[in-house]
């Protein structure tokens, strides 16, 4: 039987949006970036963190697929919705709710590279750093994860836990 511990209270999660957002504004002060969402992970996550703007900012979506019903990645990455918004030299942030293997981020900043943007940035919620098979640093993130399945706020397993309100480590 699934067990849930509480990870993170959506008044902590809140906290630490409203933070990323004040330094992406801060960064972005004059520019107009394009967010550019991992679905379905990040969509949560990336209407709050759009709302805390200070900046004017467009949003597009991409879809990977690379976990299917799995707890694990399988390392292949498999591009199923593309972006719309033309991005040739544009400013692009991934929005990504948890960076954990970094192949998903390594393979779209290659994808979104090929588009000609002025420059690529990475956001994720969740930084899993330990979990690295590629050598990813992301430019923000929100909160360091040691260990854990986490679900909630986005996060899910096998579809299941995304629209809960807080972040959970998920005991299977």
């Amino acid at each position: 039987m699934s067990q849930l511990i509480l990870y993170l209270s959506k008044d902590e999660i809140q906290k630490i949006v409203a933070d990323m957002a004040k330094r992406i504004s801060d960064d972005y002060k004059g520019k107009n970036p394009v967010f550019v969402g991992i679905l379905k992970g990040s969509f949560i996550f990336l209407s709050d963190i759009v709302r805390y703007l200070t900046i004017p900012a467009e949003l597009d979506f991409i879809r990977t697929s690379s976990y299917g019903n799995k707890s694990v990645s399988s390392g292949e990455v498999k591009l199923t919705k593309d972006i719309e918004v033309d991005i040739k030299n544009r400013d692009v942030i991934i929005v990504e709710d948890v960076a954990d293997t970094g192949v998903t981020l390594s393979y779209l900043i290659d994808y979104m590279n090929s588009k000609n943007p002025n420059s690529i940035k990475t956001c994720a919620l969740l930084d899993k750093r330990g979990y690295r098979k590629i050598g990813i640093e992301l430019d923000y993130y929100g909160h360091y994860v040691s260990e854990g399945f986490l679900v909630g706020y986005g996060l899910d397993y096998a579809e299941k836990y995304r629209c809960l309100p807080d972040i959970y480590d998920l005991k299977l």
